[in-house]
């Protein structure tokens, strides 16, 4: 009779050569396994079956996160103010001044801020110390100035008549000794006698070289007096 021991050893040695055996069993199936997978695989992209999914090959593919982008700031539009048109000042017209007591004629334009000539001319005035009390005076614009001066040609014809604007001081003979003509000339051209009065601002028409100049002597040699180019407007014919 054989003892216990004995029959421990005969088990534990039959179970080690059951898994002997056991593995190469195993072993030789898991390689025709992966095998017959490895015919399938090759087959499938062969025939263009695309790879199949294999749920021990394949890996979980990650799932795309969602990139937030923020859009452009909306422009806001600039508000341009505009400018109210700007207002032309009107230009301000001739005025009429009664003379009071104590009044002249220079206190006067120094007033109104005009020149004293320009004064004496808009009122025909040839002696500024001629004024009295209640006399209606035109004031003209601040900024009014005499009236641009134009030099006589030197081919005017004899008797072409010019116009001319009497200045502060001017008289038929002055005017006709500038541009050689008569104060009688003159004062037929404009309907008037030689001895009028002509006031400052006055308008004339003066024949011009229709008198010869007279000879004077400075220092006992004889020259002769020409005249002058002077202020002019308009020629008549």
């Amino acid at each position: 009779m054989q003892s216990p021991e004995h029959n421990v050893q005969d088990v534990i040695l039959s179970y080690r050569r059951r898994r002997e055996r056991m593995v190469p069993l195993l072993l030789g199936g898991l390689a025709v396994l992966l095998l017959a997978v490895g015919i399938v695989l090759i087959v499938l992209w062969i025939t263009g079956g695309g790879t199949p999914s294999l749920p021990f090959l394949s890996t979980d593919t990650p799932t795309p996160t969602m990139t937030f982008t923020p859009r452009p700031p909306t422009l806001t539009p600039t508000i341009t103010n505009t400018l109210p048109p700007s207002e032309t000042p009107t230009p301000e017209g001739p005025r009429t001044y009664t003379v009071e007591d104590g009044d002249s004629l220079t206190s006067i334009a120094e007033e109104f801020g005009i020149d004293l000539l320009v004064l004496m001319e808009a009122n025909g005035i040839t002696d500024p110390n001629a004024i009295f009390v209640g006399q209606e005076l035109t004031i003209p614009p601040p900024g009014t100035v005499l009236a641009t001066t134009t030099p006589l040609p030197a081919t005017l014809v004899p008797g072409t008549r010019i116009e001319y604007i009497v200045l502060p001081g001017d008289s038929l003979e002055s005017i006709a000794a500038q541009f050689n003509s008569t104060a009688e000339a003159i004062a037929d051209a404009n309907d008037i006698e030689v001895t009028d009065t002509i006031g400052v601002g006055q308008r004339l028409l003066v024949p011009v070289n229709i008198a010869t100049p007279t000879p004077t002597r400075v220092g006992g040699t004889p020259t002769r007096t020409t005249a002058p180019a002077t202020p002019t407007r308009t020629m008549v014919p």
